[in-house]
């Protein structure tokens, strides 16, 4: 008997197939979820950020993001990071104050000088206060920030003309259900009620609440023109998210993985606050354009008075705040 010979096109072909093979199952998919509605900034943010951690991990490392919801709202999404069946995700740094509860600094208003020093206080690399509480979030919830997403200012928007928080008193108010919007919205004089936003346009429809306050590419993505009439520019808030990411699912990447991951969200972090940069003055055009009234301060909107009002109700709730506060503001 002779022995079988495999020709040498099949050779090759099982060869190529084999690699092929182990290449695919080296490949590492990272489950992302948001809450972010089709046109905000945020979910620009994921889906380009995906696209490119494909590109720079050669397709090693691929993401598969679940937007508007569609794994939970903030607390599913949250709980699921922390438990490992979602690997990463992004929103407000203080949605993982369930976890340490001072990492909720980083969203508090009229702490930021602009945009710029936003990214810059948020950025894991540089920032000190985002450094020790991150090795909290390690330690006590087995989750990481790993990057940031500018949306723009927060404004307030209303059925009614808001200029001073007197506009306000009583009235019940969205609040984002977090401990610290629940805090600024009762600086606002209004009645804090909290919403989820899937749920906010029928909310605002209904009168459970009469106003909210979200960037202006959360109210033109969500459509809140057609059930809000007036925004006042108040800027109370450098609109910052956290992305953040499982530690095991992490810590299970390469070395080489996580530096091209993170340098992706680096350079959108960027981006998008070259994006909201650009789009605010085209933003309050459309708002306009579809029967919103724009209050800023040339129409009397008493900026100051919310500013101190808000700020001596979040020391007054959140006095261990003040020193990530100054190390905040030291920051370049």
């Amino acid at each position: 008997m002779y022995p079988f010979k495999i020709p040498q096109a099949l050779a090759g072909a099982t060869l190529a197939l084999g690699l092929l093979s182990a290449a695919s199952a080296a490949a590492q998919e990272l489950r992302y979820a948001h809450v972010g509605a089709e046109g905000d900034i945020q979910t620009r943010y994921a889906a380009e950020a995906a696209q490119a951690i494909d590109d720079a991990t050669g397709g090693e490392v691929t993401i598969q993001v679940y937007p508007a919801s569609q794994l939970g709202g903030v607390g599913e999404m949250v709980d699921g990071i922390r438990m490992g069946s979602i690997s990463m995700g992004h929103h407000d740094f203080a949605s993982l104050a369930r976890i340490v509860p001072e990492v909720a600094v980083f969203n508090a208003p009229f702490i930021y000088r602009d945009g710029e020093h936003a990214l810059s206080a948020t950025d894991p690399a540089i920032s000190p206060a985002l450094q020790e509480l991150n090795e909290k979030l390690i330690a006590e919830g087995g989750v990481r920030i790993i990057g940031r997403i500018y949306r723009g200012d927060r404004h307030i928007s209303s059925n009614f003309p808001v200029k001073t928080p007197a506009d306000l008193e009583g009235k019940p108010f969205r609040a984002v259900p977090l401990d610290l919007w629940v805090s600024m919205v009762k600086g606002f004089g209004a009645t804090p009620t909290p919403v989820e936003v899937s749920e906010l346009p029928t909310a605002l429809m209904t009168g459970l609440v009469v106003g909210q306050e979200n960037p202006l590419t959360m109210i033109s993505a969500n459509k809140l023109y057609e059930v809000q009439s007036h925004v006042a520019m108040t800027g109370h808030m450098q609109s910052i998210l956290a992305v953040f990411v499982n530690e095991e699912a992490w810590q299970g990447l390469s070395e080489e993985h996580r530096a091209a991951i993170t340098e992706v969200l680096d350079q959108k972090a960027e981006e998008s606050l070259q994006w909201a940069t650009e789009s605010e003055a085209e933003l309050m055009e459309e708002l306009e354009g579809h029967g919103m009234t724009i209050i800023t301060e040339e129409d009397g909107l008493d900026i100051p008075a919310f500013r101190e009002a808000v700020l001596e109700q979040i020391r007054t709730d959140f006095p261990n705040y003040e020193p990530y506060i100054e190390q905040i503001a030291a920051v370049e």
